[in-house]
Protein backbone atom coordinates (compact mmCIF):
# COMPACT_ATOMS: atom_id res chain seq x y z
CA UNK A 1 0.00 0.00 0.00
CA UNK A 2 1.55 3.45 -0.95
CA UNK A 3 0.68 5.84 2.01
CA UNK A 4 0.57 9.32 0.76
CA UNK A 5 -0.59 12.44 2.91
CA UNK A 6 -2.11 14.74 0.36
CA UNK A 7 -3.92 13.91 -3.21
CA UNK A 8 -4.39 16.45 -5.09
CA UNK A 9 -6.53 16.36 -8.44
CA UNK A 10 -6.89 18.91 -10.98
CA UNK A 11 -9.30 18.18 -12.96
CA UNK A 12 -8.91 20.40 -16.50
CA UNK A 13 -10.76 21.25 -19.75
CA UNK A 14 -9.15 18.38 -21.58
CA UNK A 15 -6.79 15.92 -18.42
CA UNK A 16 -7.15 15.50 -15.43
CA UNK A 17 -4.22 15.15 -13.40
CA UNK A 18 -3.88 13.16 -9.88
CA UNK A 19 -0.41 14.52 -8.10
CA UNK A 20 0.71 12.37 -4.86
CA UNK A 21 2.47 13.61 -1.71
CA UNK A 22 4.35 12.88 1.24
CA UNK A 23 6.18 14.92 4.50
CA UNK A 24 3.55 17.62 3.42
CA UNK A 25 2.90 17.90 7.39
CA UNK A 26 7.04 17.74 8.44
CA UNK A 27 7.54 20.04 6.70
CA UNK A 28 10.13 18.13 3.64
CA UNK A 29 7.01 17.65 0.67
CA UNK A 30 8.19 15.12 -2.13
CA UNK A 31 6.29 14.61 -5.28
CA UNK A 32 5.76 10.46 -5.16
CA UNK A 33 3.91 10.16 -8.08
CA UNK A 34 1.49 11.71 -10.79
CA UNK A 35 -1.16 9.92 -12.94
CA UNK A 36 -3.39 11.39 -15.67
CA UNK A 37 -6.41 10.65 -18.40
CA UNK A 38 -8.90 12.36 -20.58
CA UNK A 39 -11.50 14.11 -18.24
CA UNK A 40 -14.40 12.87 -18.93
CA UNK A 41 -17.22 15.84 -19.46
CA UNK A 42 -18.64 14.89 -22.11
CA UNK A 43 -19.29 11.45 -20.66
CA UNK A 44 -21.12 12.76 -18.43
CA UNK A 45 -19.54 12.11 -14.91
CA UNK A 46 -16.07 13.77 -13.96
CA UNK A 47 -15.65 11.11 -11.54
CA UNK A 48 -14.58 8.68 -14.44
CA UNK A 49 -12.15 10.44 -15.93
CA UNK A 50 -10.60 11.12 -12.22
CA UNK A 51 -10.69 7.23 -11.03
CA UNK A 52 -8.63 6.69 -14.14
CA UNK A 53 -6.19 8.94 -13.17
CA UNK A 54 -5.97 7.42 -9.51
CA UNK A 55 -5.58 4.22 -11.75
CA UNK A 56 -2.70 5.78 -13.62
CA UNK A 57 -0.95 6.79 -10.54
CA UNK A 58 -1.23 3.67 -9.05
CA UNK A 59 -0.22 1.58 -11.97
CA UNK A 60 2.76 3.88 -11.62
CA UNK A 61 3.64 3.88 -7.81
CA UNK A 62 3.25 -0.14 -8.50
CA UNK A 63 0.68 -0.60 -5.67
CA UNK A 64 -2.61 0.57 -4.71
CA UNK A 65 -2.86 4.51 -3.17
CA UNK A 66 -4.11 5.47 0.13
CA UNK A 67 -4.30 9.14 1.09
CA UNK A 68 -4.74 10.95 4.64
CA UNK A 69 -6.20 14.03 2.48
CA UNK A 70 -7.27 14.77 -0.84
CA UNK A 71 -8.11 18.69 -2.72
CA UNK A 72 -9.35 19.73 -6.18
CA UNK A 73 -9.35 21.76 -8.37
CA UNK A 74 -11.58 22.38 -11.89
CA UNK A 75 -11.73 24.01 -14.89
CA UNK A 76 -13.67 21.55 -16.61
CA UNK A 77 -17.00 22.45 -18.76
CA UNK A 78 -16.10 25.85 -18.79
CA UNK A 79 -15.03 26.11 -14.77
CA UNK A 80 -16.47 29.32 -13.25
CA UNK A 81 -18.71 31.10 -15.27
CA UNK A 82 -19.64 35.02 -13.89
CA UNK A 83 -21.11 37.43 -14.94
CA UNK A 84 -19.71 41.35 -13.82
CA UNK A 85 -22.09 43.76 -13.60
CA UNK A 86 -20.64 47.38 -13.02
CA UNK A 87 -21.35 51.31 -13.53
CA UNK A 88 -18.30 52.87 -15.97
CA UNK A 89 -16.76 50.42 -17.71
CA UNK A 90 -13.18 52.08 -16.93
CA UNK A 91 -13.50 51.92 -13.17
CA UNK A 92 -15.86 49.75 -11.83
CA UNK A 93 -16.61 47.10 -14.00
CA UNK A 94 -13.14 47.07 -14.72
CA UNK A 95 -12.19 46.41 -11.19
CA UNK A 96 -15.18 44.19 -10.79
CA UNK A 97 -13.32 41.97 -13.66
CA UNK A 98 -9.84 41.83 -12.23
CA UNK A 99 -11.43 40.31 -8.95
CA UNK A 100 -13.11 37.71 -11.09
CA UNK A 101 -10.58 36.99 -13.40
CA UNK A 102 -7.91 36.98 -10.27
CA UNK A 103 -10.58 34.28 -8.09
CA UNK A 104 -10.16 31.92 -11.49
CA UNK A 105 -13.57 32.61 -13.00
CA UNK A 106 -14.22 32.73 -16.45
CA UNK A 107 -16.13 35.63 -17.80
CA UNK A 108 -19.30 35.21 -20.20
CA UNK A 109 -20.89 38.80 -19.75
CA UNK A 110 -19.30 42.52 -18.79
CA UNK A 111 -21.90 45.47 -18.63
CA UNK A 112 -21.79 48.86 -17.59
CA UNK A 113 -24.76 50.88 -16.12
CA UNK A 114 -27.99 50.17 -16.55
CA UNK A 115 -29.11 46.23 -17.31
CA UNK A 116 -31.08 46.23 -20.22
CA UNK A 117 -33.29 43.30 -21.19
CA UNK A 118 -31.24 42.02 -23.77
CA UNK A 119 -28.50 41.81 -20.58
CA UNK A 120 -31.05 39.88 -18.65
CA UNK A 121 -31.57 37.42 -21.44
CA UNK A 122 -27.84 37.10 -22.29
CA UNK A 123 -27.29 35.72 -17.97
CA UNK A 124 -30.01 33.55 -18.81
CA UNK A 125 -28.54 31.61 -21.42
CA UNK A 126 -25.25 32.32 -19.77
CA UNK A 127 -26.66 30.45 -16.41
CA UNK A 128 -23.83 31.50 -14.37
CA UNK A 129 -22.23 30.14 -11.39
CA UNK A 130 -22.11 33.71 -9.43
CA UNK A 131 -23.12 37.04 -10.42
CA UNK A 132 -21.15 39.96 -9.22
CA UNK A 133 -22.74 43.41 -9.27
CA UNK A 134 -20.64 46.34 -8.81
CA UNK A 135 -21.02 49.96 -9.55
CA UNK A 136 -19.99 53.76 -7.71
CA UNK A 137 -17.13 54.60 -5.41
CA UNK A 138 -18.03 54.75 -1.75
CA UNK A 139 -20.69 57.07 -1.02
CA UNK A 140 -21.04 57.78 -4.74
CA UNK A 141 -23.24 57.25 -7.43
CA UNK A 142 -25.83 54.46 -5.94
CA UNK A 143 -28.85 54.61 -8.06
CA UNK A 144 -27.81 52.60 -10.68
CA UNK A 145 -26.25 49.40 -8.16
CA UNK A 146 -29.73 49.12 -6.58
CA UNK A 147 -31.73 49.40 -10.20
CA UNK A 148 -29.57 46.88 -11.52
CA UNK A 149 -30.49 45.01 -7.99
CA UNK A 150 -34.06 45.36 -8.51
CA UNK A 151 -33.54 44.36 -12.37
CA UNK A 152 -31.18 41.03 -11.01
CA UNK A 153 -33.54 39.94 -8.46
CA UNK A 154 -36.97 40.45 -10.51
CA UNK A 155 -35.35 38.38 -13.94
CA UNK A 156 -34.19 35.90 -12.77
CA UNK A 157 -34.66 32.93 -10.59
CA UNK A 158 -32.96 33.45 -7.29
CA UNK A 159 -30.87 29.62 -7.75
CA UNK A 160 -27.61 32.02 -8.90
CA UNK A 161 -25.44 33.19 -6.06
CA UNK A 162 -24.92 36.94 -5.96
CA UNK A 163 -21.76 38.65 -4.48
CA UNK A 164 -22.43 42.65 -4.07
CA UNK A 165 -19.19 44.66 -4.29
CA UNK A 166 -20.26 48.29 -5.04
CA UNK A 167 -20.68 51.52 -3.06
CA UNK A 168 -21.09 51.01 0.67
CA UNK A 169 -24.06 53.40 0.30
CA UNK A 170 -25.78 51.43 -1.45
CA UNK A 171 -25.17 48.04 0.36
CA UNK A 172 -27.83 47.62 2.67
CA UNK A 173 -30.64 47.97 0.15
CA UNK A 174 -29.00 45.64 -2.26
CA UNK A 175 -28.90 43.20 -0.11
CA UNK A 176 -32.29 43.80 1.12
CA UNK A 177 -33.72 43.20 -2.05
CA UNK A 178 -31.89 40.36 -3.42
CA UNK A 179 -32.61 38.61 0.04
CA UNK A 180 -36.25 39.50 0.09
CA UNK A 181 -36.55 37.51 -3.72
CA UNK A 182 -34.98 34.67 -2.47
CA UNK A 183 -31.27 35.29 -3.20
CA UNK A 184 -27.96 34.19 -1.91
CA UNK A 185 -26.44 37.69 -1.25
CA UNK A 186 -22.97 38.22 -0.05
CA UNK A 187 -21.84 41.86 0.40
CA UNK A 188 -18.26 42.77 0.37
CA UNK A 189 -15.81 45.57 0.20
CA UNK A 190 -16.24 47.99 -2.23
CA UNK A 191 -13.95 46.76 -5.49
CA UNK A 192 -13.52 50.40 -6.65
CA UNK A 193 -13.72 52.53 -3.57
CA UNK A 194 -11.92 56.03 -4.69
CA UNK A 195 -11.28 56.62 -8.37
CA UNK A 196 -7.78 56.02 -7.49
CA UNK A 197 -7.57 52.67 -5.67
CA UNK A 198 -8.61 48.76 -6.53
CA UNK A 199 -9.52 47.00 -3.34
CA UNK A 200 -10.32 43.64 -5.16
CA UNK A 201 -8.67 41.02 -2.67
CA UNK A 202 -11.57 40.88 -0.40
CA UNK A 203 -14.06 39.79 -3.41
CA UNK A 204 -11.43 37.22 -4.23
CA UNK A 205 -11.50 35.76 -1.35
CA UNK A 206 -15.65 35.67 -1.50
CA UNK A 207 -15.79 34.00 -4.78
CA UNK A 208 -13.87 30.93 -3.93
CA UNK A 209 -16.00 30.68 -0.72
CA UNK A 210 -19.61 30.94 -3.27
CA UNK A 211 -17.70 28.81 -5.57
CA UNK A 212 -17.33 26.12 -2.84
CA UNK A 213 -20.63 26.32 -1.25
CA UNK A 214 -22.25 26.15 -5.01
CA UNK A 215 -20.15 24.03 -7.13
CA UNK A 216 -21.91 22.33 -9.65
CA UNK A 217 -19.45 23.41 -13.12
CA UNK A 218 -19.22 19.88 -14.59
CA UNK A 219 -21.36 16.76 -14.69
CA UNK A 220 -20.36 14.29 -11.76
CA UNK A 221 -19.19 17.53 -9.10
CA UNK A 222 -20.91 16.84 -7.21
CA UNK A 223 -19.29 13.01 -6.16
CA UNK A 224 -15.90 14.95 -5.95
CA UNK A 225 -17.02 16.69 -3.07
CA UNK A 226 -17.97 13.71 -1.42
CA UNK A 227 -14.76 12.30 -1.92
CA UNK A 228 -12.45 15.66 -1.59
CA UNK A 229 -12.18 16.23 2.67
CA UNK A 230 -10.04 19.62 1.57
CA UNK A 231 -10.86 22.53 -0.79
CA UNK A 232 -12.39 22.69 -4.04
CA UNK A 233 -11.09 25.99 -5.85
CA UNK A 234 -11.23 26.79 -9.73
CA UNK A 235 -7.88 25.44 -11.01
CA UNK A 236 -7.11 29.34 -11.71
CA UNK A 237 -7.43 30.54 -8.58
CA UNK A 238 -5.35 27.83 -7.43
CA UNK A 239 -2.45 29.07 -9.86
CA UNK A 240 -2.75 32.58 -8.75
CA UNK A 241 -2.83 31.51 -4.99
CA UNK A 242 0.41 30.04 -5.68
CA UNK A 243 2.00 32.61 -7.90
CA UNK A 244 1.22 35.12 -5.04
CA UNK A 245 2.95 32.86 -2.38
CA UNK A 246 6.09 32.62 -4.66
CA UNK A 247 6.57 36.09 -5.44
CA UNK A 248 7.07 36.74 -1.40
CA UNK A 249 9.88 34.54 -2.11
CA UNK A 250 11.80 35.41 -5.46
CA UNK A 251 10.26 38.79 -6.40
CA UNK A 252 8.09 40.02 -9.54
CA UNK A 253 6.89 37.22 -11.69
CA UNK A 254 4.43 36.14 -14.50
CA UNK A 255 3.33 32.82 -15.14
CA UNK A 256 1.77 31.74 -18.10
CA UNK A 257 -0.49 28.42 -17.93
CA UNK A 258 -1.14 26.49 -21.33
CA UNK A 259 -4.01 24.33 -21.89
CA UNK A 260 -6.40 22.60 -24.28
CA UNK A 261 -9.42 25.20 -23.69
CA UNK A 262 -7.43 28.60 -22.71
CA UNK A 263 -4.36 29.97 -21.98
CA UNK A 264 -4.16 32.21 -18.56
CA UNK A 265 -1.68 34.68 -17.54
CA UNK A 266 -0.88 35.48 -13.82
CA UNK A 267 1.69 38.29 -13.01
CA UNK A 268 2.45 40.09 -9.80
CA UNK A 269 4.50 42.71 -10.19
CA UNK A 270 4.63 46.45 -9.02
CA UNK A 271 4.63 48.86 -12.03
CA UNK A 272 7.89 50.89 -12.37
CA UNK A 273 7.50 54.13 -10.62
CA UNK A 274 8.11 56.20 -13.89
CA UNK A 275 5.80 53.96 -15.66
CA UNK A 276 3.20 54.55 -12.98
CA UNK A 277 3.17 58.27 -13.22
CA UNK A 278 2.14 57.92 -16.79
CA UNK A 279 -1.06 55.01 -15.74
CA UNK A 280 -4.26 56.34 -16.75
CA UNK A 281 -6.09 54.12 -14.98
CA UNK A 282 -4.68 51.62 -11.57
CA UNK A 283 -3.90 48.58 -12.08
CA UNK A 284 -4.24 45.44 -9.35
CA UNK A 285 -0.67 43.84 -8.06
CA UNK A 286 -1.93 40.60 -9.07
CA UNK A 287 -3.80 40.16 -12.36
CA UNK A 288 -4.90 37.46 -14.43
CA UNK A 289 -5.96 37.57 -17.85
CA UNK A 290 -7.67 34.13 -19.79
CA UNK A 291 -7.67 34.31 -23.49
CA UNK A 292 -10.69 31.51 -23.98
CA UNK A 293 -9.46 31.59 -27.62
CA UNK A 294 -6.12 30.23 -27.06
CA UNK A 295 -6.36 26.28 -26.25
CA UNK A 296 -4.06 23.42 -27.69
CA UNK A 297 -6.97 21.62 -28.21
CA UNK A 298 -10.46 22.29 -27.63
CA UNK A 299 -9.39 25.56 -29.18
CA UNK A 300 -6.68 24.84 -31.72
CA UNK A 301 -8.70 25.61 -34.82
CA UNK A 302 -8.62 29.40 -33.11
CA UNK A 303 -5.09 29.32 -32.25
CA UNK A 304 -4.11 27.65 -36.21
CA UNK A 305 -5.84 30.84 -37.90
CA UNK A 306 -3.05 32.83 -36.38
CA UNK A 307 -0.68 30.23 -38.00
CA UNK A 308 0.95 30.04 -41.89
CA UNK A 309 -1.03 26.93 -42.63
CA UNK A 310 0.34 27.14 -45.86
CA UNK A 311 3.71 26.77 -44.14
CA UNK A 312 2.94 24.33 -41.73
CA UNK A 313 1.39 22.09 -44.56
CA UNK A 314 4.59 22.32 -46.43
CA UNK A 315 6.29 21.68 -42.85
CA UNK A 316 4.23 18.47 -42.20
CA UNK A 317 3.93 17.09 -45.71
CA UNK A 318 -0.02 17.26 -45.41
CA UNK A 319 -3.46 19.27 -46.22
CA UNK A 320 -4.86 21.82 -44.31
CA UNK A 321 -7.51 19.01 -43.25
CA UNK A 322 -5.09 16.59 -42.78
CA UNK A 323 -3.48 19.06 -39.88
CA UNK A 324 -6.41 18.08 -37.47
CA UNK A 325 -5.10 14.44 -37.06
CA UNK A 326 -2.16 16.00 -35.52
CA UNK A 327 -4.59 17.64 -32.77
CA UNK A 328 -4.49 15.27 -29.41
CA UNK A 329 -4.88 16.35 -25.49
CA UNK A 330 -1.59 13.97 -24.99
CA UNK A 331 0.80 14.06 -27.95
CA UNK A 332 2.97 11.24 -28.33
CA UNK A 333 4.35 10.83 -31.55
CA UNK A 334 6.99 13.20 -32.83
CA UNK A 335 4.59 14.91 -35.33
CA UNK A 336 2.10 15.23 -32.65
CA UNK A 337 4.13 16.83 -30.26
CA UNK A 338 5.77 19.37 -32.86
CA UNK A 339 2.36 20.23 -33.73
CA UNK A 340 1.30 21.09 -30.52
CA UNK A 341 4.63 22.86 -29.95
CA UNK A 342 3.61 25.19 -32.31
CA UNK A 343 0.43 26.11 -31.34
CA UNK A 344 1.68 26.59 -27.89
CA UNK A 345 4.29 28.97 -28.66
CA UNK A 346 1.40 30.78 -30.70
CA UNK A 347 -0.94 30.90 -27.81
CA UNK A 348 2.17 32.01 -25.25
CA UNK A 349 3.37 35.18 -27.46
CA UNK A 350 -0.42 36.27 -28.15
CA UNK A 351 -1.84 35.61 -24.86
CA UNK A 352 1.48 37.12 -23.07
CA UNK A 353 0.25 40.33 -25.08
CA UNK A 354 -3.03 40.78 -24.45
CA UNK A 355 -2.02 40.70 -20.53
CA UNK A 356 0.84 43.52 -20.73
CA UNK A 357 0.34 47.26 -20.88
CA UNK A 358 1.32 49.55 -23.65
CA UNK A 359 3.25 52.92 -23.82
CA UNK A 360 1.34 55.27 -26.55
CA UNK A 361 1.51 59.08 -27.03
CA UNK A 362 -1.86 61.34 -26.94
CA UNK A 363 -1.79 64.72 -28.27
CA UNK A 364 -3.11 67.31 -25.87
CA UNK A 365 -3.36 71.17 -25.09
CA UNK A 366 0.52 71.38 -24.33
CA UNK A 367 1.59 68.90 -26.74
CA UNK A 368 2.55 65.41 -26.91
CA UNK A 369 2.61 63.61 -23.70
CA UNK A 370 3.32 59.52 -22.97
CA UNK A 371 0.76 57.72 -21.25
CA UNK A 372 0.65 54.03 -20.32
CA UNK A 373 -1.98 51.80 -20.50
CA UNK A 374 -2.52 48.44 -18.96
CA UNK A 375 -0.21 45.93 -16.91
CA UNK A 376 3.59 46.90 -16.36
CA UNK A 377 5.93 43.69 -17.04
CA UNK A 378 9.14 45.22 -17.48
CA UNK A 379 10.83 44.76 -14.19
CA UNK A 380 9.73 41.14 -14.25
CA UNK A 381 12.38 38.81 -13.21
CA UNK A 382 10.52 35.24 -13.54
CA UNK A 383 8.67 34.27 -16.86
CA UNK A 384 7.09 30.62 -15.68
CA UNK A 385 5.50 28.11 -17.55
CA UNK A 386 3.42 25.70 -16.33
CA UNK A 387 0.19 23.76 -17.58
CA UNK A 388 0.30 20.83 -19.68
CA UNK A 389 1.67 22.30 -22.93
CA UNK A 390 4.59 24.28 -21.56
CA UNK A 391 5.74 21.15 -18.89
CA UNK A 392 5.50 18.52 -21.14
CA UNK A 393 6.92 20.15 -24.58
CA UNK A 394 10.56 20.04 -24.72
CA UNK A 395 10.88 23.78 -26.34
CA UNK A 396 8.93 25.31 -23.81
CA UNK A 397 11.63 26.61 -22.15
CA UNK A 398 12.70 28.34 -26.08
CA UNK A 399 9.17 30.04 -25.97
CA UNK A 400 9.23 31.72 -22.49
CA UNK A 401 12.77 32.87 -23.12
CA UNK A 402 11.46 34.49 -25.74
CA UNK A 403 9.10 36.74 -24.55
CA UNK A 404 11.62 39.61 -23.02
CA UNK A 405 11.88 42.50 -25.34
CA UNK A 406 14.41 45.23 -25.93
CA UNK A 407 14.72 48.99 -23.25
CA UNK A 408 12.51 50.86 -25.90
CA UNK A 409 9.76 48.37 -26.68
CA UNK A 410 6.77 50.29 -26.10
CA UNK A 411 4.90 46.96 -25.41
CA UNK A 412 5.77 47.14 -21.61
CA UNK A 413 6.74 43.38 -21.73
CA UNK A 414 9.91 42.06 -19.29
CA UNK A 415 12.85 43.17 -19.85
CA UNK A 416 15.43 40.47 -18.18
CA UNK A 417 13.21 37.36 -16.88
CA UNK A 418 14.47 34.42 -16.18
CA UNK A 419 12.86 31.87 -18.08
CA UNK A 420 11.73 28.73 -15.83
CA UNK A 421 9.74 25.50 -16.32
CA UNK A 422 7.66 24.26 -13.90
CA UNK A 423 8.88 20.49 -13.95
CA UNK A 424 6.89 18.65 -11.89
CA UNK A 425 3.59 20.53 -12.99
CA UNK A 426 2.96 21.23 -9.02
CA UNK A 427 1.75 24.86 -9.27
CA UNK A 428 -1.94 24.84 -9.10
CA UNK A 429 -1.41 21.94 -6.54
CA UNK A 430 0.86 24.43 -4.39
CA UNK A 431 -1.77 26.48 -4.78
CA UNK A 432 -4.52 24.08 -3.49
CA UNK A 433 -1.72 23.41 -0.24
CA UNK A 434 -0.68 27.14 -0.14
CA UNK A 435 -3.30 27.49 3.01
CA UNK A 436 -2.98 25.43 5.30
CA UNK A 437 0.93 24.43 4.39
CA UNK A 438 2.64 27.13 2.95
CA UNK A 439 6.01 26.07 3.54
CA UNK A 440 5.42 22.92 2.32
CA UNK A 441 4.26 24.58 -1.06
CA UNK A 442 7.19 26.86 -1.63
CA UNK A 443 9.73 24.05 -1.05
CA UNK A 444 7.55 22.05 -3.86
CA UNK A 445 7.80 25.00 -6.38
CA UNK A 446 11.12 25.43 -5.91
CA UNK A 447 12.29 21.77 -7.06
CA UNK A 448 9.88 21.89 -9.29
CA UNK A 449 11.63 25.24 -10.69
CA UNK A 450 15.21 24.34 -9.85
CA UNK A 451 16.04 27.25 -7.52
Amino acid sequence: MAAIDVLVAEIGSTTTVVSAFTGIRRGLPELIGQGQAATTVLDGDVTLGLNHAIDSLQEKLGAPAEWQEMVASSSAAGGLRMTVHGLVYDMTVKAAKEAALGAGANIHLVTAGELSESDLDGIRQINPNIILLAGGVDYGEKLTAIANARRLATGLAPSTPIIYAGNVAAKQQVCEIFAGSGFSIKAVDNVYPRIDQLNIEPTRRVIHEVFEKHITEAPGMHKIRKLVNGRIIPTPGAVMQAVRLLREEIGDLVVLDVGGATTDVHSVAEADPEIAAMLITPEPLAKRTVEGDLGVYVNSANVLELADIEQLCERFGCTSTQLASLRTPLPVTAAEKEFAGILTEIAVNTAIKRHTGTIEYIYGPTGRMAVARGKDLTGVKWIIGTGGALTRLPAGLAFLSKINVSQGNSCLLPRDGQALIDRHYVMAAAGLLAERYPEAALNLMRQSLGI
